[in-house]
């Protein structure tokens, strides 16, 4: 299991002109959701007409425009990897959920998340991959909510932390549990309870699972107060952390 510096702080770098992905290379993206009027706009006229009434199903407008412009900056995202229209993306949704290309034989992968007006997306070939973002929320991080959805494991490790270190430690535990999930797919399928993630902040990332010789986990921070993970099948090389534009 390939480990990396908890929380690690990263730089968002501009993309190049042509988006190539290699075979051991990973790209994770970052996009701010409140945006122009006129830019999400755009991005809306990207939505096919199953996303469009998606999105109408929003009762709060801020939630509504969050959503519009996450899966139109993917639409834009894949247009270019795959060099096609925005437009002309297809999706298929799986069974708990998780997205894919129509195309089974096309090799490129990804995954998404957003929290609180900020989006991640990763990027592979060949690869599964799962991503999760969540903004620290103090008020959110209780017992009553480990208990549910942590393992005995990580609880123990949780309650023995000083206080002032449990909040971040209740989402480095939440988004890694959250995007090994996202990984394969399978939704609650996977019990929560089946599988530990560190949650030390003074730790390196360790996942223990059945298949966690599978996969590589690396935590980070996309901005300030946030947390954020990322699962992927394999080791891979390169990292590369790029800023979504306008």
């Amino acid at each position: 299991m390939m480990c990396a510096p908890a929380m690690e702080a990263v730089s968002w770098s501009q993309p190049p002109q042509k988006l190539l992905l290699q075979q051991n290379e990973l790209h994770i993206w970052r996009a701010w959701l409140d945006v122009e009027p006129r830019e999400r706009a755009r991005l809306c006229s990207y939505l096919s007409e199953d996303e469009v009434a998606r999105a109408q199903r929003f009762v709060f407008p801020r939630d509504r425009g969050h959503f519009v412009v996450a899966r139109g900056r993917l639409r834009d995202l894949l247009g270019k990897y795959q060099d096609c229209s925005p437009n002309a993306v297809q999706f298929k949704t799986g069974r708990y959920g998780k997205l894919s290309l129509v195309d089974d034989r096309d090799p490129l992968r990804f995954n998404l998340s957003h929290s609180h007006g900020l989006a991640l997306y990763g990027f592979c070939v060949g690869r599964e991959v799962g991503i999760d973002t969540e903004k620290i929320q103090p008020e959110f991080a209780g017992e009553e909510i480990a208990k549910r959805y942590f393992s005995a494991t990580e609880q123990r490790e949780l309650a023995e932390l000083p206080k002032e270190l449990r909040d971040t430690a209740f989402f480095l535990c939440w988004t890694r549990k959250e995007a090994y999930i996202k990984a394969h797919g399978d939704g609650l399928q996977i019990p929560l309870d089946s599988f530990d993630v560190s949650l030390k902040p003074d730790e390196p990332e360790t996942l223990r699972s059945m298949d966690s010789g599978r996969w590589s986990m690396r935590s980070f921070v996309p901005a300030p107060e946030f947390a954020a993970a990322l699962i992927v099948e394999g080791e891979i090389q390169s990292w590369r952390f790029l800023e979504c534009g306008d």
